[in-house]
């Protein structure tokens, strides 16, 4: 549904001139091809089909939300082995037809199928872009902005490290207006203790969890968080978001995929923005790299 869904928001928030759905089920590609584009009428002209690996060559951006789908009680985890199989045969043939495209990683473990990608291709660093935790970032800003009782537009927060059980608040920096986000800071109309807090990013970090058991998958937020990138790499707006991608040193780190803030352009990313963290915000996200680089290594790819 990853796919569909973000082929759809694409058109309605007209940001492509042409999109390509490609899946090994080619029958529901086309259909799902068909279905957006009937859309296009009530949106701006936009060439929406489907097709093979071919149908990719020369492509600014490749989206890939290939794998398997997260089940109840799964952690994004345990999907490692499966869906690094299946990037290990499609990443060459992706290579093959669009060696200069801006390449999106969305499937799960993103921060180690982002990594994957690295391993298994050419392409450098700064286009392979994992969505990491932009999402957690969206679910944290919309549950401080119904703490505060503010647009979620109006809180700054950001949410690093791995997309998944290890990833990190950061309430250092968390504001609303300038007003640092703490117990009974003023930003809330009625104060706020601790505790609520705490289960504000206990509400995000399950979120997932708590989506899949519900409906099964989770992938309308996603989509439209991963059409603004596309937008901000299209357009090159320069655009913040917090999203995966190869640490060379930052904060101490090397050769590991996960989220800090990343400023997006036209080449992809264009840098990343080591921000000032609190020392135990630091030792959570060198603990996140320390988890993600384990998997690596039980996985054998290869070191960059």
């Amino acid at each position: 549904m990853v796919g569909s869904t973000l082929g759809y928001s694409l058109v309605v928030e007209r940001v492509a001139g042409e999109v390509v759905l490609v899946d090994i089920d080619q029958n529901r590609a086309q259909g799902e091809a068909k279905d957006i584009a009937h859309a296009v009428p009530f949106s701006a002209p936009t060439l929406v089909t489907s097709g093979d690996y071919e149908a990719c060559r020369n492509s600014d951006i490749v989206v890939v939300t290939s794998g398997v789908a997260q089940k109840r009680g799964e952690t994004r985890l345990d999907l490692v082995g499966k869906n690094v199989d299946v990037y290990r045969d499609i990443v060459p043939k992706l290579e093959r037809v669009a060696s200069d495209a801006v390449v999106i990683i969305l499937s799960n473990p993103v921060d180690i199928l982002t990594y994957a990608t690295l391993t298994l291709s050419s392409f450098p660093r700064e286009r392979v872009i994992g969505a990491g935790t932009i999402l957690d970032t969206s679910r944290f800003r919309y549950e401080l902005g119904r703490l505060c009782s503010v647009d979620a537009r109006n809180v700054h927060a950001y949410v690093i490290g791995e997309h998944g059980d290890s990833e990190v608040p950061v309430w250092s920096l968390a504001n609303v207006a300038g007003i640092a986000v703490k117990p009974n800071c003023g930003a809330c109309a009625a104060g706020c203790t601790q505790l609520d807090l705490e289960g504000v990013f206990e509400t995000v970090r399950n979120a997932a969890y708590d989506i899949i058991r519900l409906k099964g998958a989770t992938y309308f937020a996603i989509a439209l968080g991963t059409t603004r990138m596309i937008e901000a790499i299209l357009r090159n707006q320069n655009t913040v978001v917090t999203a995966s991608t190869l640490l060379q040193g930052q904060y101490g780190i090397r050769d590991v995929c996960l989220s800090l803030p990343v400023v997006l352009g036209r080449s992809g990313i264009v840098r990343v923005l080591e921000v000032p963290l609190a020392e135990n915000e630091k030792r959570a996200v060198e603990r996140s790299a320390g988890t993600l680089k384990e998997v690596a290594r039980k996985l054998e790819l290869a070191s960059h």
